[in-house]
């Protein structure tokens, strides 16, 4: 088989470890339920729902139905599926007779599932989106009293699988009073369940942020996504944990993505030499360079040109010129010995130095999801322990 021009390795344990400490926040019986839209936020979701599951997750989140026949293909039997974000007309059918979640924002989908339902003999399993403020998707205060009524009259048709709303922006405190406001209004949502006497089965309010740094937004489950990857959500989250444990640094949450390359050419430049595309760089003296064989369609963002590093020998390399399509170069004048075929690391470990992805975001204005769900699906990625 050909070799692409990079690759990621995604360690397991450093999963097992994020899932654990996830755990311990959040208490041993509320559910995890993996967020892997974006490809898993760029680690794929074949290899990734295989390791949450090894890792003691059964329950993923995806933003499509085409996300969500991924996971189906992926995981094991027994591993639950949501849809929070768009399902067509046509695909709930699909959905229904796979048993898969499905996110319902609005109350004319309500009718249409039921009817699917009743045409395959089996009940759709739907989540109720409350809007609370963010103002993206979700039921508005009008239309749920009808929606109640009508789960609790077509309950053998469709079930009341979970209530749920999303906050707009838990992992910055200056949204505290945001957050508490949609908080607020989602317990006014769970006090009309109450005195209509239809509860869900499921009540989720919680990201990676409100599930690490609020315990009052802990219900039955919590839709975990950065977390999980081993990324804080913000610095404030991870202050806060600072805070909580009384310890100066904790490094609980480990990143367990890597991705690496190999040297493609090493080359000699005179000074006085421009490298690369334009005018950007120009060698003052004489200089060794390696090139790379990848570039910004391979999801390595042009914003590093001359700014960004990549590791060789254990050592940084910086980037010199323009990052190209699907080339760039380093300079390796202090680095000895280099040669092509050499491992290249681009984002992790290498001896006793590391890469983070922090080093891509905060030069780039990148977040890390941004950054991360951009990786082509094309790169392989592999499973290490």
């Amino acid at each position: 088989m050909v070799r692409h021009s990079s690759r990621i390795e995604l360690s397991q344990s450093s999963l097992v470890k994020n899932i654990n400490f996830i755990r311990k926040k959040i208490g041993p019986d509320v559910r995890i339920s993996s967020v892997v839209k974006a490809n898993a936020y760029g680690h794929g979701i074949a290899q990734f729902v295989k390791m949450a599951e090894k890792a003691g997750v059964d329950h993923f989140a995806t933003a499509s139905a085409f996300e969500a026949e991924e996971v189906l293909a992926a995981k094991s039997e027994k591993g639950g599926i949501m849809i929070m974000g768009i399902l067509y007309d046509q695909d709930i059918e699909w959905a229904i007779e796979n048993d898969i979640e499905f996110f319902v924002f609005n109350y004319a989908r309500l009718p249409l599932a039921m009817e699917v339902a009743k045409g395959l003999g089996k009940r759709a399993m739907v989540h109720i989106e409350v809007e609370t403020g963010a103002n993206r998707t979700g039921m508005n205060a009008k239309e749920f009293p009808k929606t109640l009524t009508f789960l609790k009259k077509n309950a053998a048709h469709v079930e009341f699988k979970g209530l749920c709303t999303h906050f707009g922006g838990a992992e910055s405190f200056a949204n505290q009073f945001k957050i508490t406001s949609q908080h607020k209004r989602y317990k006014d949502f769970l006090r009309e369940c109450k005195q209509k006497g239809i509860m869900p089965e499921y009540r989720h309010i919680a990201c990676s942020a409100a599930a690490l740094a609020m315990p009052d937004t802990v219900y039955d489950m919590v839709r975990i996504g950065v977390a999980q990857y081993g990324f804080w959500p913000s610095p404030d989250i991870y202050y806060t944990h600072l805070q909580e444990t009384g310890k100066p640094s904790d490094g609980a949450l480990k990143r367990i993505f890597n991705w690496k390359t190999d040297v493609m050419d090493v080359r000699d430049i005179d000074p006085g030499e421009f490298i690369g595309y334009g005018t950007s760089y120009q060698a003052t003296q004489k200089m060794k360079v390696a090139v790379m064989p990848l570039g910004y369609s391979n999801g390595y963002p042009r914003a590093l040109s001359n700014r960004g590093h990549v590791l060789i020998h254990g050592k940084k390399a910086p980037i010199v010129g323009l990052i190209n399509m699907n080339l760039f170069m380093v300079d390796v004048s202090h680095i000895p010995g280099v040669e092509v075929g050499d491992e290249v690391v681009l984002v992790g470990r290498q001896k006793n130095n590391t890469i983070n992805i922090s080093s891509f975001t905060n030069v780039t204005q990148l977040i890390n999801n941004e950054m991360l769900s951009r990786l082509p699906a094309a790169i392989p990625r592999k499973i290490v322990k």
